[in-house]
C-alpha cells in the first residue's frame, strides 16, 4: 500500500478517483490546496483524507510515499525539487517541466534522491493500445509506415477566464504543451523517437498569448512518417489516431480524453491474416484505463513486479519534442532531435520582447 499526497484540488480530484479505483494499491491520505474549501470539496468531505493548505506539512509527513503534483506547469520545478529533496516518490501532471533545462536540473535532483519521478500521461493506458502493443510484440504489425494524430477539442473564453491558463507565465505554452502532448505521447510510445520535425503554430481562435492550433510533420528514427493537426477551435471534442504497418493498419475512435479505450479497428495489411489479428485481439483483458491504468503501472513499477509505467526519460522527451517544434515554427524550417545545450530553445521557448 502507498499512501499519497496529492498537491492540488483541480485535476487533483480527478486523480483522486484514480486512486480510488485502486483501493488494495493506494491510500490517499492527504490533498493539499491554499484554498481548502476547494480541497474539502474535492474530496466530497472524506475525513479520512486531511485536508491541509502547508505544502511543507506534507512533505515532512513520514508516512507520505508520493507526492502528486496536480498545480499549475510554472509550479512544477519547485515543488518537484523539494519533494525528490524530501525522499519521495513524485507523480506530476504534464508537462513535467517548462524547458530542457528545468529537465536537466530535475535529473540532477533524481540522480541524488530516493524517490522517483513519474509525468502523468494516462492517456496511453487502454485496451485498445493494449491491443496494438500485443500485436507489436507478436511480430503482426511489421514495419511502420505512416501515421496521423488529431487533437480537434473546443476551448472558449470560459476555459481561459482561469488567470493563468493562455499565458506564458502560467502555462508555458499553448495547445502544443497541455492538448496535443498526450498525443505526441502515444505517436511516440508507439513507433519511438522522432528525429526530425517541422512545425507551423498559430494562434487563430482564441485572444491569448500562447498558441491554439498546429499542423506538424514528423520523421521517426524508424523513417515512419507522422502528421499531427491540432486545433481548440474544433466544434467539439474529438481525438483520433492512424497507424499504418506493413502488416496492419490500426485505427482509434474518437474519445477526446480516453483514446486508448474503446473499439479500435485492426485491419489485415500484405501476409498477414485477419484471422490470426483477430484471434491476438480477442485475448487481450480489458485492463485499468486512463488514471487509473496510469497509476496501476506506477504502483507495479515502485514494487518491481512489472514494467508499464511512464518515465523521466518520457517526460523529458516531450519536452524535446516540444522545443523542435517551437523552434521549427520560429525558423520557418525543419529541426533535428535531440535539442542541443547549446541551442537557445534549450532555455525555453517563451518569446522574447
Amino acid at each position: 500500500m502507498k499512501h499519497v499526497a496529492i498537491i492540488g484540488a483541480g485535476i487533483g480530484r480527478e486523480h483522486l478517483d484514480g486512486y480510488r479505483r485502486l483501493p488494495d494499491l493506494f491510500s490517499v491520505a492527504v490533498m493539499c490546496d491554499l484554498d481548502v474549501g476547494r480541497a474539502a470539496e474535492a474530496t466530497a468531505n472524506d475525513t479520512s483524507i486531511q485536508i491541509i493548505a502547508d505544502l511543507d506539512h506534507a512533505l515532512s509527513n513520514p508516512e507520505i510515499d508520493i507526492i502528486d503534483i496536480c498545480l499549475p506547469p510554472h509550479l512544477h520545478l519547485p515543488v518537484i525539487l523539494k519533494a525528490l529533496a524530501a525522499g519521495k516518490d513524485v507523480i506530476c501532471e504534464k508537462p513535467v517541466a517548462c524547458s530542457l533545462a528545468e529537465t536537466d536540473i530535475i535529473q540532477q535532483a533524481l540522480n541524488t534522491s530516493e524517490g522517483q519521478l513519474f509525468p502523468v500521461f494516462q492517456y496511453r493506458y487502454g485496451r485498445g493500445l493494449d491491443q496494438l502493443r500485443t500485436l507489436k510484440k507478436a511480430g503482426l504489425a511489421g514495419r511502420p509506415f505512416i501515421a496521423t494524430a488529431q487533437t480537434h477539442w473546443s476551448r472558449d473564453t470560459a476555459y481561459y477566464a482561469v488567470p493563468w491558463r493562455g499565458t506564458f507565465d502560467g502555462e508555458a505554452g499553448g495547445a502544443l504543451l497541455g492538448h496535443a502532448i498526450h498525443a505526441h505521447d502515444i505517436l511516440c510510445h508507439i513507433l519511438g523517437p522522432v528525429a526530425e520535425v517541422s512545425a507551423f503554430i498559430d494562434t487563430r481562435v482564441n485572444d491569448i498569448e500562447v498558441e491554439d492550433c498546429a499542423a506538424i510533420s514528423m520523421r521517426m528514427d524508424s523513417g515512419a512518417l507522422v502528421t499531427s493537426s491540432v486545433t481548440l477551435g474544433a466544434a467539439d471534442d474529438k481525438s483520433h489516431f492512424k497507424f499504418c504497418f506493413s502488416g496492419l493498419t490500426a485505427e482509434s475512435g474518437t474519445n477526446p480524453y480516453r483514446p486508448a479505450e474503446g473499439e479500435w479497428i485492426f485491419t489485415a495489411n500484405g501476409t498477414t491474416k485477419q484471422s490470426d489479428i483477430d484471434a491476438l485481439v480477442e485475448k487481450v483483458p480489458a485492463p485499468h484505463s486512463g488514471f487509473s491504468g496510469f497509476l496501476e503501472a506506477v504502483y507495479h513499477h515502485l514494487t518491481g513486479t512489472a514494467d508499464t509505467a511512464v518515465l523521466f526519460a518520457d517526460g523529458r522527451r516531450s519536452i524535446d519534442l516540444v522545443s523542435a517544434c517551437y523552434l521549427s515554427n520560429q525558423l520557418r524550417n525543419s529541426v533535428r532531435l535531440p535539442i542541443a545545450k547549446t541551442q537557445s530553445i534549450y532555455k525555453g521557448w517563451r518569446p522574447q520582447p
